[in-house]
């Protein structure tokens, strides 16, 4: 069985597509996965499974909108992969404050990312960088006022979903009591 984490997007997000977590975990159960673990009420899930992330991520997808009448963007990695995008942070002096911090967990590669339109709009204080699996942005004033931040899908052409270091660092650990 293959460990994963699935991040979903947009879900108990100023009262709406309400999702309890304890609903989540539920429905992984119910499509074979096994060692569910959820954190915070985001939509962040570790489990393990058999099936590949790509029929996990249409699974799941379809359960919630069967269950609760929307369907969110479902982001699925193997352990491996999110283990990856962690140890590739490009700004590893932000993790002393991990709530500046974010990664934008990104659906597919971008083949035609408008980094200019992202510079134009970057703080003086704001750094960022694209990989082929996550865009990293540091954003020492906040993220409410980073105008970069409500536009990386945009510009990027991808679906995305963002978490602060503090909860990739979580899930992490979380992955890391299915694993042991």
């Amino acid at each position: 069985m293959t460990v994963y984490v699935a991040l979903l997007r947009g879900i108990n997000v100023g009262g709406k597509h309400s999702l309890p977590m304890q609903e989540l975990r539920n429905i992984l159960g119910a499509l074979g996965c096994e060692d569910v673990r959820t954190y915070i009420q985001s939509g962040n899930a570790v489990f393990r499974s058999v099936d590949d992330r790509e029929s996990l991520a249409a699974k799941i997808k379809s359960a919630i909108e069967q269950a609760f009448g929307f369907a969110p963007h479902v982001h699925v990695l193997t352990i491996e992969e999110f283990q990856s995008i962690l140890a590739a942070n490009p700004f590893p002096e932000a993790v002393a404050t991990p709530k500046l911090l974010h990664v934008s967990f990104l659906a597919e590669t971008p083949e035609n990312p408008d980094l200019e339109a992202l510079e134009s709009v970057r703080s003086g204080t704001e750094r960022f960088e694209l990989h082929a699996n996550a865009f990293y942005l540091h954003a020492p004033d906040g993220i409410g006022r980073s105008k970069l931040a409500a536009k990386v899908e945009r510009c990027l052409g991808v679906a995305t979903t963002a978490r602060n270091w503090r909860t990739v660092n979580k899930i992490a650990e979380l992955a890391a009591t299915i694993i042991s």
